[in-house]
């Protein structure tokens, strides 16, 4: 990575022996049908150019990232798919009508998706589904904020199975405390965010190739068909030097049948933020 440009490439083989077992006695069908080893061998290539002032604690600056995986039997893999997923992230100072003193107030706003397309394995005609080990999951704390961690999307009773399309988008008013100033890693918060997460729109249990390129068109066309899950809320932010720590109070305000939202306070810790 060049400190000048921000610039990062990361090209990765990835070799992961993947286990479901140990099943709770009330698992759900789809976790049972996709129970047992499964091994991923993958090829994968991320760009990131991060031109954020601070990337846990954003004032200023961009931040763009792309990411894209494919996994197949050329590569020794059970399982075949491509994965490509997209992030963007923009913050800029937020000035005060007739106040030149730069009060350290600050907007955030991101969005990201993704995709995941089965592939046909070897030489079979046809493609199988994806396999809750490879989905995409969202919600939680510092992801889409007002649902539980892997709240969103596709459910089988309580078990979260994932989905093979999102997209989520936030925004983030950042306020210094008072009398701490702007310098501190300090933060009052106020949000809005929101997102989707589908499985591919099909009734088939295999589909060829084609079969599965048009069910991936109309799932993400139905991803704007309808409002996003969404929340709002209030809370404090604590950036260390490693982590970003936030307590919320967060309200949902869309929630779809069968979703986990969470109503109150959460506390979540990590380095990546919706």
């Amino acid at each position: 990575m060049s400190p000048v440009s921000g610039h990062r490439h990361e090209l990765c083989y990835n070799g992961v022996w993947r286990q479901i077992t140990a099943l709770a006695e009330k698992a759900s069908p789809a976790v049972r049908a996709d129970a047992g080893d499964s091994f991923k061998s993958s090829m994968s290539y991320t760009w990131i150019n991060d031109q954020r002032n601070n990337p846990l604690l954003p004032t200023s600056g961009y931040l763009i990232k792309t990411a894209a995986e494919v996994a197949g039997a050329h590569l020794g893999s059970d399982v075949a798919f491509a994965k490509v997923e997209a992030e963007t992230q923009q913050s800029m100072p937020v000035p005060i009508p007739f106040v030149k003193q730069d009060l350290g107030i600050s907007l955030t706003t991101s969005l990201r998706g993704g995709v995941l397309c089965p592939l046909t394995l070897g030489g079979r005609p046809y493609a199988d589904h994806s396999r809750i080990n490879d989905r995409f999951f969202i919600g939680g704390p510092t992801d889409v904020r007002g649902f539980r961690h892997c709240g969103l999307g596709p459910h089988d009773g309580k078990d979260a199975i994932g989905g093979d399309v999102y997209a989520a988008g936030g925004a983030s008013l950042l306020i210094p405390f008072p009398r701490v100033g702007k310098e501190s890693p300090l933060r009052l918060q106020a949000f809005v965010n929101g997102g989707r997460l589908l499985a591919l729109k099909n009734t088939k249990e295999y589909m060829k190739n084609d079969e599965v390129f048009r069910s991936v068109q109309s799932t993400i066309a139905e991803l704007g068909n309808q409002l996003p899950s969404m929340a709002v809320g209030l809370g404090v932010i604590y950036a260390l030097p490693v982590a970003r720590f936030e307590l919320n109070f967060s309200l949902p305000l869309v929630i779809r049948q069968s979703e986990d939202a969470r109503k109150g306070l959460s506390l979540g810790v990590g380095i990546s933020f919706l």
